[in-house]
């Protein structure tokens, strides 16, 4: 996809979570407007970073590499960029990425059919597998600071 069709897509996206954010959240599109507009640049740059680094990693490692070192307690400007972004509720976010994803799937619902079975066998595999994986790692944290 060329960065200009993904940054319409962003755009389109951001819109649709403000909006979401507002309905769900009540919060004012205004107060969340700037951590939303710093998630898509971070998102942006990060596909940008994807076409110009000469290196076969998916464009995500960028994104989210590149929120995290911007996050990190001690970068200039960190503070300020997470009281913005913490305006923005995280559910606002999923409607349209996932509806996005759905509407994705359902384009590509012929090479889904061709993988037959075994797609499912694997998602189930996979999706029990983080799910064990994540109870484990809360269960370790909780017990190291004894709150279980």
């Amino acid at each position: 996809m060329k960065l200009r069709d993904s940054f319409i897509v962003i755009l389109i996206t951001a819109l649709i979570s403000l909006i979401g954010n507002f309905v769900g959240m009540s919060t004012s599109p205004i107060e969340a407007l700037p951590g939303m507009l710093i998630l898509s640049f971070i998102a942006i740059a990060g596909l940008a970073l994807s076409q110009v680094i000469p290196l076969k990693i998916p464009s995500v490692a960028y994104i989210v590499t590149l929120a995290t070192v911007i996050t990190v307690p001690g970068f200039p400007g960190a503070a300020v960029i997470t009281d913005y972004v913490s305006k923005v509720n995280f559910l606002a976010l999923c409607t349209p990425i996932l509806a996005y994803a759905g509407i994705y799937t359902g384009k590509n619902i012929d090479s889904l059919k061709k993988t037959g079975w075994r797609i499912f066998v694997l998602a189930v595999v996979v999706i029990t597998g983080t799910f064990i994986g994540s109870a484990i790692i809360a269960n370790v944290v909780l017990k190291m600071l004894g709150q279980i």
